[in-house]
This record gives C-alpha cells, sequence and structure tokens, in this order.
C-alpha cells in the first residue's frame, strides 16, 4: 500500500496557531438514549441486533361481560449496521522530527471529524434513513424507524413561537409521551423564531432569549439546534408546481384490516421518480364525496384533530397510464375494535393525498424514543489497541497503530460501529423549506 502524501512543515519554521476547530452542532449523540443494559459494555460486531419493547395495546369493551382479548408483546429491534474509521500514516521519518510530538493534534481533529460522520447519520432517523455505505453516500430506509407524522408543509416558513406552539399540540393531540420531549431545529432557523418572541411583550422570557438568541425550553419542550441536518429529496410528484394532488384507486385490503399499500393515479406517466423512499403523505379534506379522515388518538382509540398522514417505505415509478403503486408506514386499519385501529373510516376509491416537496427535516420526539448503540469494538491483536466507553453516554471508539514491516511506514486508526432507530409513534417530522 502506497504511503499517503503528506503535508508537514518544517520543523524550523512551524507555530502552532492556536486555531479552535471549525466546529457543527452535534445535539443528537449527546441527547439519544444510549441506557442499554450490558450491550454498550461488550464486545460487538456488525450485524448484532438487540430488540426492546413497545407498550401492548388494548380495547376497552362497553359491558360488564368480559371479552378477552390476545396479548401482544410489541418490539423493534436496533441494529448495529454502521461503521466508520479515520485512518492516517507517516514514515518513521515524518514521525520523528514532524508528528510525534504533534499526535494530540492529529488524533483530535481525527476524532471530530468522525463524531460528525456519526452525528450525521444518526440525525438521519428524521428522514426515516440510514447509511448503507457512508464512504460512498449510499443510503436506505429503514421502514421500522423514523416519524410518519410531520409538521409543515415544505413550502411555507417555520419561524415563529405561534407555529412551534401549533407542532407540539399536534404532536400531543395524536398522544404523546409529555417526558423528556425534544425538539431539533436548523440552527439558520432559529434567529427568526426568536426574534418573533421578542416581539411579544413577555418581559421575563424575552430577556432569557435575548441574552442568549436560543429557544431553551418552551412548552414542556427543549429545544436543540443543528446544522447536520438531513434533506429528504422528494419525487416528482412531490416536487411538482402547483402540488398535484393522487387519488385513491384501490388498496392492498379493502376491508380496512392492514392497509399497508395503495395505489394512486394522478401521476406523470411512465415515471422513474414519482415517489421517493421518504416522502410523506396527508390525506385532504373536502374532497366531494368523501370523509375527511382523522387519526385516531394512540391510546384510547378517539377520533383525534390530526389529519391522517403517512411515509413512503420504498421508491415507486409510475406506470404508463401514470398510475403509482406506494408501500406505506405505518398500516392503517378501520377495523373497530381492533388493538391497532388507528384512522376513522376505511380508504376508499376517489380520496385524495398530497406530497410533500423537497425538505430540511427537523425532528420532534418524545419519551427518549430515539436510541442509539456504540457498542465496544475487540482489540485489533497484535496491535496495540484502546477501546475506550464512556459510561454517560454509552460511546465507545477504538483505536490502534502499528506498522507495517519492513515498509517504513506506521499507522493510525480510530473506528467505531454504531446502529440507531426511532419510534415512529414517539416521533413527528418537521418539514422546513429548503
Amino acid at each position: 500500500m502506497a504511503l499517503p502524501l503528506n503535508i508537514l512543515q518544517q520543523v524550523i519554521t512551524y507555530q502552532r496557531s492556536g486555531l479552535a476547530y471549525l466546529l457543527n452542532s452535534c445535539c443528537f449523540v449527546s441527547t439519544a438514549n444510549t441506557k442499554f443494559k450490558d450491550f454498550d459494555k461488550i464486545e460487538a460486531n456488525l450485524g448484532d441486533v438487540i430488540s426492546f419493547d413497545l407498550p401492548p395495546r388494548y380495547t376497552v369493551t362497553n359491558t360488564l361481560i368480559a371479552n378477552f382479548q390476545a396479548s401482544q408483546q410489541r418490539v423493534q429491534n436496533l441494529a448495529v449496521k454502521q461503521s466508520a474509521n479515520t485512518s492516517y500514516a507517516f514514515s518513521n521519518q515524518q514521525f520523528i522530527f514532524n508528528s510525534e510530538r504533534y499526535m494530540d493534534q492529529f488524533g483530535k481533529s481525527a476524532i471530530k471529524e468522525l463524531a460528525n460522520v456519526i452525528e450525521s447519520n444518526v440525525a438521519k432517523n428524521a428522514t426515516s434513513s440510514v447509511p448503507l455505505d457512508p464512504e460512498n453516500g449510499n443510503f436506505a430506509p429503514d421502514a421500522t424507524s423514523g416519524p410518519f407524522r410531520f409538521f409543515g408543509d415544505g413550502i411555507t416558513p417555520i419561524n415563529s413561537y405561534g407555529q412551534l406552539a401549533q407542532m407540539l399540540a399536534n404532536f400531543r393531540d395524536f398522544g404523546a409521551a409529555y417526558d423528556s420531549t425534544k425538539v431539533y431545529l436548523p440552527m439558520v432557523s432559529v434567529p427568526a423564531i426568536v426574534n418573533s418572541g421578542l416581539n411579544q411583550f413577555v418581559l421575563k422570557r424575552n430577556e432569557e432569549i435575548a441574552s442568549s438568541w436560543w429557544l431553551g425550553d418552551f412548552s414542556e419542550a427543549s429545544f436543540y439546534q443543528s446544522n447536520l441536518l438531513p434533506i429528504h429529496v422528494a419525487g416528482t410528484v412531490g416536487n411538482a408546481n402547483p402540488a398535484t394532488p393522487l387519488t385513491v384507486v384501490s388498496t392492498n385490503d379493502p376491508t380496512g384490516a392492514n392497509i399497508t399499500q395503495i395505489t394512486f393515479s394522478g401521476a406523470t406517466a411512465t415515471d422513474a421518480n414519482a415517489i421517493k423512499a421518504g416522502d410523506l403523505f396527508q390525506f385532504q379534506d373536502g374532497v366531494t364525496g368523501q370523509p375527511d379522515l382523522r387519526y385516531l388518538t394512540f391510546i384510547g382509540h378517539t377520533p383525534s384533530a390530526q389529519p391522517v398522514q403517512f411515509r413512503a417505505t420504498a421508491d415507486a415509478a409510475s406506470d404508463g397510464g401514470g398510475n403509482v403503486v406506494v408501500n406505506i408506514s405505518p398500516a392503517l386499519v378501520s377495523t373497530n375494535g381492533s388493538a391497532n385501529q388507528n384512522i376513522t373510516s376505511n380508504i376508499v376509491a376517489g380520496m385524495q393525498v398530497k406530497v410533500v416537496p423537497s425538505h430540511r427535516a427537523g425532528l420532534v420526539v418524545g419519551g427518549r424514543a430515539l436510541f442509539l448503540a456504540m457498542p465496544r469494538l475487540p482489540e485489533e491483536t497484535p496491535f496495540p489497541t484502546a477501546a475506550d466507553h464512556d459510561p454517560d453516554t454509552g460511546v465507545s471508539l477504538r483505536y490502534y497503530y502499528g506498522s507495517l514491516f519492513g515498509q517504513n511506514q506506521r499507522g493510525f486508526v480510530h473506528d467505531c460501529i454504531w446502529g440507531s432507530t426511532l419510534v415512529p409513534e414517539y416521533s413527528m417530522r418537521i418539514c422546513f423549506p429548503l
């Protein structure tokens, strides 16, 4: 293996500048739920999976006569399928004369680069996608992770406290864990929101936000800002101008017991990019002859004020007639008495939906439902290895180094493996215009 072309300074002219690092805002890793019993402390490999439980669901019968129903354990899996490393090498002469006393700076820069790759990856749970090949930017959706509900249309700016309050109300109206609600916003959108608050006559709060220019805590939620939030690139239907409604033709389950696929008309004919995985849909109100669909509350099965929204789990092309078959999440269930019932009426031909255009994805999460696992890697025998685990954050990193025998090359590697997932019903995507 050829030695990389290092650009090093001659010792007699070199001075440390003391310049600070150009940092990004890394809030996802630091706020994710990393508390897995023993999983983050043991050695693991790519592909290892941990399952965690989700609350069971039941229904209520309005009588004193018991109607026994089946109990189902609900689980979600978290697979450790991401890996990354930062590596660099020197000749022995370079290391002795230029680099040995500077290794702390090389190491810090390498770790910060690695940390931001992980942060960006975890943030992609907002768009329901995780990378299969981080080096080449190859991403694939994870159908079991990420929000299916959303706030914002991807066109109208989100720039006021009033909009944030409405967003949290919509989030909680469906049913939400009130503890540990976290909101992740694009850094560039925060100043306008803060400015809208300063225009309100609320002296004490205005003093706080004016002195920090941060949102902090608001409406029982903690707000974070990030410059690493992902961009979702929608398909042709979502980016059509003007927006093109799609009309329901049929579903995979006309009874409404478990609708996971819907066929729509109205797309451009023979379009390979009609729908992209992660596209967001909302059923439209006021369609002639059709009821306005609403979500039921997740617990209690009572009609909420929230329109039915869902997410495409795979790319979908349109046929020659402009029909497109979309795989969706979550499953939409209208069967009365089912513990999984979540919509007020069945989905039938003639109903219409609209697709959200490309947008930058913020995120709302309740109940510490964003999970991150970074288990310990084994020693890289025979090379000197340091594998460090932080019990407070659950983060594990490995560092090892060694020489190529007889090749005058000394290499250093920082690496880690991780996996993350976001429980869908505990989250909501925020669609900011690009």
